[in-house]
């Protein structure tokens, strides 16, 4: 589904500069992609897309962008029209993580991680789905987690983004039906990335994971664009995480609150 200025399609991955955005930008770029890479850092953007450009002939167009900026989306959605970037591909990956008890952290805080995984994520969809559905073909990845599915205190502002980026997700996947443009959530568990990094600078205790619960970040990546590709609803990388998902479902709310509080107030 190529864009009309290119033979290659195009996708525009918010938060390319770092972990999964960054993965996923190599992945598409060696899947033949153009690329529209979206982050703060300019510079590592640039680094990216040069190397990108040499090792896969591929043309990259550095956006560099904050999406808590209530105006970045139309801005972006302005710049792609003008510059015949329309993507053929939406990837939001773009999103913040605190890992705090709610009352600790700072109303700005949680502002933020509303501004960007929330607000942001729906008016990236907003400006760039009816541009797709007017073509009659597309693709929507949103990077949500596997948090989406259940309560998860310390992370409860994050968690509830995400739930909101899942929930988005499948009603749009529903909306789009017969319009040639689909929609997929990817929802990763915990995976080898900066947002990890420092999760464990504020928690030591998660250096303590056990290496089988830490997905790969170039695996996670690759599942996400092969199923964003084929069309599918949500992407669950790893049989533990899709097992957790599960049993997250088929449990009562309220078992799952306790169990998860019990566990939260035990990791601090």
């Amino acid at each position: 589904m190529p864009s009309a200025a290119t033979s290659r399609p195009i996708a525009l991955i918010t938060g390319a500069s770092s972990g999964i955005g960054e993965a996923l930008a190599q992945c598409f770029a060696e899947a033949g992609h153009d690329l529209v890479l979206v982050a703060r850092s300019a510079d590592k953007l640039q680094a990216l897309a040069a190397q990108l450009e040499a090792k896969h002939a591929i043309h990259v167009l550095v956006l560099p962008s904050d999406l808590s900026d209530p105006a970045a989306a139309e801005q972006l959605a302005a710049t792609c029209k003008r510059r015949k970037r329309v993507p053929d591909v939406l990837v939001n990956c773009a999103g913040v993580l605190e890992q705090k008890p709610f009352v600790q952290m700072k109303p700005g805080a949680h502002q933020s991680i509303i501004n960007l995984n929330i607000s942001a994520v729906t008016a990236m969809a907003s400006h760039f789905l009816p541009l797709m559905v007017a073509r009659g073909s597309g693709r929507l990845l949103n990077v949500a987690s596997i948090a989406a599915f259940q309560p998860i205190p310390l992370l409860a502002t994050y968690a509830a983004s995400k739930a909101y980026v899942l929930s988005l997700t499948e009603s749009l996947s529903e909306e789009l039906k017969g319009t040639g443009v689909t929609a997929t959530a990817l929802c990763p568990g915990i995976t080898a990335t900066q947002m990890l990094s420092s999760a464990t600078q504020a928690n030591a205790r998660l250096s303590q994971l056990p290496g089988f619960l830490v997905g790969d970040v170039q695996d996670v990546a690759r599942q996400g664009m092969d199923a964003c590709l084929r069309g599918d609803v949500v992407c669950i990388p790893g049989i533990v995480n899709r097992a957790a998902m599960l049993a997250s479902r088929g449990t009562p709310k309220w078992l799952m609150r306790r169990v998860s509080g019990m566990l939260a107030r035990r990791s601090t």
